[in-house]
C-alpha cells in the first residue's frame, strides 16, 4: 500500500485528490495539509511514501516545505503554475515529480505509484523547462561533486541526463542491464542524491553535459 499526503491550500482540491487516490487499492491518503508548515509537520510525523505538493500556498511555499522534508518521503509537485523557476526550484529542494493540475486523473495516479518506487517522474516539457533553465543560470552546485565517480559511471550519468532509460543505457553502452542498475545505485550513494532527477542536476552542474542554446 502507498501512503499519501495530500498538500493544497484548497480544501476542494484536497478532497478530490483524497477521494481520486483513495479509489485506487494500492493506494491511501494518510493525511492532509493546507500550508507548507503543516505539510512538513505531518510528512515527518506520518511518513508517507508520496507527498503530492502544492506551490503556492500561505505560511511556507510547496519549494520550502520540500527541502525542509528531505528524506523523510518523496515529494511530487503539483501545481497550476508551469513556470520554469518552479520546475527548477522543486528538484532542487528534492521533488522527485511535477505535475500541472490540470494532468489526467490516471497519469496522476501513475506517477505517485513511479514517484513511491524511487523513479523521478520528468515528462519532455518539462525537462524541456529545467535544461533552459540551466541554460539562464549559472551553476551553484547543491549536489556533492564528481570527483569519487570513476569513468564509466561518469558515461551512465550523461546518458541519464540526456534522458535514456536503463535499457536504453544497456544498448548504448554494451552493458548488461544489471550492471547499469548497479551503477546508477552506486551513483546515488556517491553523489548523496535521493533519485534519478538529483542525477540529472549533478550531470549538468557538474558539465558533464551543457544545454542545447
Amino acid at each position: 500500500m502507498i501512503r499519501v499526503l495530500v498538500v493544497d491550500d484548497q480544501a476542494l482540491l484536497r478532497g478530490s485528490f483524497r477521494v481520486l487516490v483513495d479509489s485506487e487499492p494500492d493506494l491511501t491518503v494518510v493525511g492532509e495539509a493546507g500550508t507548507g508548515a503543516e505539510a512538513v509537520d505531518i510528512a515527518l510525523e506520518v511518513r508517507p511514501d508520496v507527498v503530492l505538493m502544492d506551490v503556492r500556498m500561505p505560511e511556507m511555499d510547496g519549494i520550502e516545505a520540500t527541502r525542509r522534508i528531505g528524506m523523510a518521503s518523496r515529494v511530487l509537485i503539483v501545481t497550476m503554475f508551469d513556470l520554469d523557476a518552479y520546475v527548477y526550484d522543486a528538484l532542487r529542494a528534492g521533488a522527485s515529480g511535477f505535475l500541472l493540475k490540470d494532468t489526467p486523473p490516471a497519469d496522476l495516479l501513475a506517477g505517485i505509484r513511479v514517484v513511491a518506487q524511487g523513479e523521478a517522474l520528468l515528462a519532455p516539457t518539462v525537462t524541456r523547462r529545467l535544461i533552459g533553465e540551466f541554460a539562464r543560470t549559472p551553476a551553484t552546485p547543491a549536489i556533492r561533486g564528481l570527483d569519487g565517480v570513476t569513468e564509466r559511471e561518469r558515461e551512465v550519468l550523461t546518458l541519464i541526463a540526456r534522458g535514456l532509460s536503463n535499457a536504453e543505457i544497456s544498448v548504448h553502452l554494451q552493458l548488461s542491464l544489471a550492471t547499469v542498475k548497479t551503477h546508477i545505485s552506486r551513483l546515488l550513494a556517491k553523489l548523496e542524491a535521493r533519485d534519478r532527477a538529483q542525477l540529472v542536476i549533478a550531470a549538468y552542474e557538474g558539465g558533464l553535459v551543457c544545454p542545447a542554446r
